[in-house]
């Protein structure tokens, strides 16, 4: 493999990037990220863009978010069955917990974070869900997911076609099984797979898509972007590596071992929006937070998180476990990172709309990937 300097092609070896032109200045001299990151003047840049946030609302709330985690790890031990979801409030800055006991109020008050009383348990909302993850849905039906807010499990429908026998009766089904809501969306979700594009680096086939994180030997991707034993070609057309395994639909995600002349970096590039990104590790970000993504088609946007534990039905079949945000993204940004200040979160999947009017994407949460193929995450 040709390389101009080996830290352009350790960062081309993790992420997709377009060209060798200025989007790319950013990957030959990556900023390392201190143990506790201040946010750089990109970051703020893109939460001021995104998030309507002044650069010290953003530091701030990076500085609660990262509390937050922690105390929602604490909580759900502390309130065990009582236990009925979390999320960020971005209001206060603080992490919202929902009992269905006030018998653990005060003991998870006591932690740093708020309460809410609530009818149904996580546990017993996660059953309800499962139920539904056992229904055959129609194409009407977008998806479903636990809504920790609502305290209730929300099926969503696309607009057009809610009144539809099919939607009607999957709806009725759902129903039956346990508290559900229904909400709407304008479009059905679709995956962020794209045609080959001349100077994008990571193909498999005629497909491009994006790396998303460095595990000790590989990366991992979105399963929907290629079939185990399928061969990748990196960012100058050369061999790269083969994917090792690949599940979709079901599941969305994937690992690709990579070939000599290519190596892994703990790093998500920047695009020069922001500087790249250390990764040290893998704490997931509760609902609420703010996360950003990297992808080779639209580069780095960010959002918050909106739900978690979706199954979102695709035209090519229905996928457990996702986690859903505000985030934007477009075709051949499948596969790409979402992160959290310097926490690994998971790969791009699919959504609905653009970069230019908005949208919502789902991606699959790096942990659940890295633990099914025994892998180990490359960080800093």
């Amino acid at each position: 493999m040709n390389r101009t300097t080996p830290l352009r092609a350790a960062a081309a070896a993790l992420l997709l990037t377009v060209g060798l032109g200025g989007a790319h200045a950013g990957a030959a001299h990556a900023t390392p990220v201190a143990a506790t990151p201040t946010a750089s003047a990109g970051l703020l840049e893109a939460m001021r863009q995104d998030l309507g946030l002044t650069a010290p609302q953003a530091e701030e709330r990076l500085r609660a978010e990262k509390a937050a985690a922690a105390v929602e790890q604490a909580a759900r031990q502390t309130a065990g069955g009582a236990y009925g979801g979390s999320w960020f409030e971005s209001a206060t800055g603080r992490l919202v917990v929902a009992l269905t006991d006030r018998t653990e109020e005060a003991d998870v008050r006591a932690l740093g974070a708020d309460t809410r009383i609530v009818r149904h348990s996580a546990a017993a909302l996660d059953r309800v869900k499962s139920r539904l993850d056992a229904l055959s849905a129609p194409a009407g039906v977008a998806g479903w997911h636990v809504d920790t807010e609502a305290n209730s499990v929300v099926v969503t429908v696309v607009r057009a076609e809610r009144n539809a026998p099919a939607v009607r009766a999957f709806v009725e089904k759902a129903r039956g099984n346990g508290p559900v809501a229904v909400a709407e969306t304008a479009t059905a979700p679709r995956t962020y797979a794209a045609g080959t594009v001349g100077g994008d680096p990571y193909y498999t086939g005629n497909v491009r898509c994006s790396i998303g994180f460095s595990v000790h030997g590989g990366y991992v991707t979105a399963g929907h972007c290629g079939r185990a034993g399928a061969a990748v070609r990196g960012w100058d057309g050369s061999a790269m590596g083969t994917f090792q395994g690949s599940s979709f639909p079901g599941d969305d995600y994937a690992y690709v071992s990579i070939h000599s002349g290519w190596w892994t970096v703990p790093v998500v590039l920047g695009w020069g929006t922001t500087s790249d990104r250390l990764v040290r590790g893998s704490a997931e970000a509760p609902v609420g937070a703010s996360i950003c993504r990297s992808g080779s088609t639209t580069h780095w946007h960010c959002g918050t998180v909106l739900a978690k534990n979706e199954t979102v039905n695709y035209s090519q079949g229905a996928v457990h476990q996702m986690t859903k945000t505000s985030v934007c993204a477009e075709g051949g940004d499948s596969g790409g990172a979402f992160i959290s200040g310097d926490q690994a979160q998971g790969v791009t999947s699919g959504g609905w709309g653009n970069c230019s009017s908005g949208g919502e994407t789902w991606f699959q949460p790096v942990n659940e990937i890295l633990g099914r193929y025994g892998l180990t995450l490359h960080t800093a």
